[in-house]
């Protein structure tokens, strides 16, 4: 049978626009022109960091990384970037990415990646903060020790569809979250 699937590990980076709906009923062509903008900022971010962008579709972004510690670097560095666009911005009209992360096992056919592995990213996205982001524990063990973050732990999230996931949030510097004391 040549129809096999292929498999791999891999770092899946999910980004969505948090309150999209709202933003583009307030303003379509304004909404998309930034959407546009950030996915052009992301995909440049994301390649530095030896990425690539799997999908995207509707305000979301999918991407995956060989290095989950350029996964992380690329995740804060997307934050870090959109919100320096956004100060000057009303609250009402601020465009904010809620970011997952998660290291696992994956289906690949072509260039799309498909499972588990995908699925958890998509879910810890849902769990971030507008601004903030979610990595699973397996992340966590790649990566805690080897960037200037901190981590705070959020304990087993229930993921819809997937078994719980250990999670945690990632505390960026001049974020709203300290740093954990180590």
């Amino acid at each position: 049978m040549t129809d096999q699937v292929k498999r791999r590990l891999t770092t899946v980076l999910c980004a969505d626009v948090h309150g999209y709906s709202r933003l583009m009923e307030a303003d379509e062509a304004g909404t998309l022109a930034t959407l546009r903008r950030y996915r052009t900022a992301m995909a440049g971010l994301v390649e530095r960091h030896d990425g690539r962008i799997v999908n995207t579709w509707g305000d979301a972004v999918i991407a995956e990384f060989a290095s989950v510690v350029e996964a992380v670097q690329c995740a804060v560095e997307i934050q870090q970037e959109i919100s320096s666009h956004e100060s000057d911005v009303t609250q009402a009209q601020r465009m904010q990415f809620r970011i997952g992360i998660n290291l696992g096992d994956v289906m690949v056919e072509g260039p799309d990646i498909y499972g588990d592995g995908v699925n958890i990213a998509a879910r810890l996205q849902e769990l971030a903060e507008p601004g903030g982001i979610v990595v699973a524990g397996s992340v966590y063990e790649q990566v805690h020790n080897k960037l200037s973050v901190g981590f705070d732990h959020l304990g087993q999230q229930p993921t819809k569809n997937v078994a719980p996931v250990t999670t945690y949030r990632v505390a960026m510097a001049g974020g709203t979250v300290p740093p954990r004391d180590a």
